[in-house]
């Protein structure tokens, strides 16, 4: 058999969305047999490998649509949603998002078909992020976003002239594990108040309402709980987007709990007057807008095949008795810690065995020592006055009573004071208490024979 050539075209498309062509060719003139099916292998490799470089990028990608409102024309400006926007667009082009959409001051049918066309981009993504900072409103139960030119005369007009959330939420349908909408558009409302109603029973809310999501993995983070306005702020960003710009693509951390942390800073810096609100679930694993640099990836790839040996060699070096290196050694047979586990295990000298009476006669001469410590800590305490003048200073005599009885639980009562009864204290310091009638003759009678080294 004559194979005289062999190409292998594989086409890849990247997380950029263009096309990779990989040919392998090999030129086998005259060659046959084991040869031909080797290098038939080598190409059979390359080519998977080339396929999971191309699943690991488009797990990675990330789209953005960010959208900031300020300009409205028929009612009062609001001067912090198109900076919001801003900010935040250039937030998701620093960590690496795949495509970030800006816009401004959208109308109407320019809102709704950059809205459309977005929904394009998130096909075949793995996270689709919308932010919408400007007005908003709840009608009806339905949530609205507002574009620039919208009138709003009547209530009926609001599925018209603005872009409901749920529009929004079927857009982004076709990402694969995060859907989330960021709304910063809660606050107090125009539009509402002149609104006139078509129907007396149909509400119209001072906020957004509460809505919970009919798709799974799907987040939607209002600036405000339910029924409840935000602040604008009177700095370049609303609170709620200064505490997104500092905590949302937290490398690792996962956006459930970046979300808690802007729930915090918003309760802080606004007073416990606005607290932001989370609707959906997601699974158990961690999801965040962070994707790891290669350098990132490569440090946490690199693990320590000895890490867990390391461990157990150092809770053995602390104990640091035969027995811990014992056990040590019966879980690890073998490495570069167990030859170190064994020349510690050598030093380690044998217990010394001690006798029942030799442990006894140790206890008894440390109890003796116990004695003479005290005592000479008891004889080398200066009399002194105490703080009641007509309370006498005690003799070293008295003093070594006074010790004997505070022991022994008893009470002393110096000479020339028979009207009061006090507590001895061994620096001599005696409180006033009543009511003694211990008696002293049993204690002199003690510190006389030298039982507790009076005298």
């Amino acid at each position: 058999m004559r194979i005289t050539g062999v190409h292998l075209g594989v086409m890849l498309a990247s997380h950029e969305g263009h096309l990779v062509s990989a040919i392998f060719h090999i030129c086998v003139s005259s060659h046959t047999g084991s040869r031909w099916f080797t290098q038939v292998v080598v190409v059979l490799l390359l080519t998977l490998t080339l396929f999971a470089s191309a699943g690991s990028a488009l797990a990675e990608k990330r789209v953005a649509l960010v959208i900031g409102n300020s300009a409205y024309n028929n009612v009062s400006k609001l001067p912090n949603p198109a900076n919001d926007a801003e900010a935040i667009g250039v937030l998701f082009k620093s960590v690496g998002f795949d495509v970030v959409e800006q816009r401004q001051n959208l109308g109407n049918a320019e809102m709704r078909r950059v809205i459309r066309d977005f929904s394009e981009k998130a096909q075949g993504a793995d996270l689709a992020v919308v932010f919408f900072a400007g007005h908003g409103i709840e009608v009806d139960g339905v949530n609205y976003l507002i574009p620039t030119d919208s009138r709003l005369e009547r209530d009926v007009d609001v599925e018209d002239e603005a872009v409901s959330l749920d529009r929004v939420l079927k857009m982004i349908e076709p990402a694969k594990r995060l859907r989330l909408v960021i709304l910063d558009a809660c606050r107090d409302n125009p539009f509402g108040k002149a609104m006139k109603r078509t129907i007396a029973t149909r509400s119209i809310g001072r906020g957004l309402g509460p809505i919970e999501p009919s798709t799974s993995d799907t987040l939607i983070a209002f600036a405000a709980k339910a029924g409840s306005t935000a602040i604008d702020g009177a700095g370049p960003n609303s609170p709620f987007t200064a505490a997104l710009l500092k905590h949302l693509v937290t490398p690792g951390l996962d956006v459930r709990l970046a979300l808690g942390q802007v729930r915090d800073d918003v309760l802080k810096a606004t007073g416990s007057k606005q607290e932001p609100f989370v609707y959906g679930s997601l699974g158990g694993s961690t999801v965040t807008l962070t994707a790891l640099t290669k350098d990132e990836q490569a440090t946490q790839q690199r693990v320590d095949p000895n890490a867990d040996v390391a461990r157990d060699y150092d809770a053995a070096a602390k104990v640091g008795t035969k027995d811990a290196w014992d056990a040590f050694l019966r879980v690890h047979p073998s490495g570069f810690y167990v030859d170190l586990a064994r020349a510690q295990r050598s030093k380690v000298s044998p217990a010394k065995s001690v006798s029942p009476s030799a442990t006894a006669s140790e206890s008894s001469a440390n109890l003796k020592e116990q004695k003479r410590a005290k005592t000479a800590t008891l004889h080398s305490e200066p009399s002194r006055k105490i703080e009641n003048s007509n309370v006498k200073i005690l003799t070293p005599q008295e003093r070594c009573l006074a010790g004997v009885l505070r022991r022994q639980g008893g009470r002393f009562m110096p000479e020339g004071q028979s009207s009061s009864c006090m507590w001895g204290e061994v620096d001599g310091q005696l409180r006033r208490l009543g009511n003694c009638q211990k008696s002293r003759s049993d204690a002199k009678a003690m510190c006389r024979t030298g039982v507790f080294g009076g005298g």
